[in-house]
């Protein structure tokens, strides 16, 4: 498997015309359990999880990992955003012959949705993955049936390479490369 080099983290806060990206804070935890809990949110993505569970699981500080980026809006937690992790070589869906591509995930809470703040927060995470990572490309896979998923990965230039089924569902799996930068907006 290809390893991405290593990187400073947290990187300083990435800002761009109405959010900022940046490392967790104790603050962020009541949003990190509702990203996980909801349901609309954790629609396509095996289901909301229980709340007490993630009362109890959830650390005082969540998502203190490389690669993942707390979405801000006035200083408010609105999403995530990860991006170092790598594609499992046994899922389905890799552009590389030995996997483990780096791979974009994130999530909104549904009052931030439709707001351009996903599109807007995703291209300056890929363009930050430009700089420290050039020519390294990014996949994306998501369901089809997950239209605001499927639009975005339009809007932010990944483009197909197949579609599989997985977890009882059809799956689009895109790349998206660093020649240009993402413009959002």
């Amino acid at each position: 498997m290809t390893e991405l080099r290593p990187v400073a983290w947290p990187p300083a806060p990435i800002r761009t015309e109405r959010l900022v990206l940046r490392e967790s804070e104790a603050r962020d935890r009541a949003a990190f359990i509702e990203l996980f809990a909801s349901p609309e949110v954790r629609t396509y993505l095996g289901g909301p999880r229980p709340r007490d569970e993630l009362e109890r699981a959830v650390p005082e500080v969540p998502g203190r990992r490389p690669g993942l980026f707390v979405i801000a809006l006035d200083g408010a937690m609105i999403g995530t955003i990860t991006l170092l992790d790598r594609r499992d070589a046994e899922r389905p869906g890799h552009i590389r012959p030995e996997a483990g591509e780096a791979e974009l995930g994130y999530m909104f809470l549904p009052e931030a949705w439709g707001c351009g703040y996903a599109a807007e927060a995703c291209a300056a995470a890929l363009n930050w993955f430009a700089d420290v990572f050039p020519g390294e490309p990014v996949v994306l896979c998501t369901q089809t049936a997950n239209n605001r998923s499927m639009s975005l990965a339009a809007k932010l230039g990944f483009t197909e390479v197949e579609r599989f089924d997985e977890w009882d569902a059809e799956q689009w799996f895109g790349v998206w490369s660093s020649v240009s930068p993402v413009t959002c907006g």
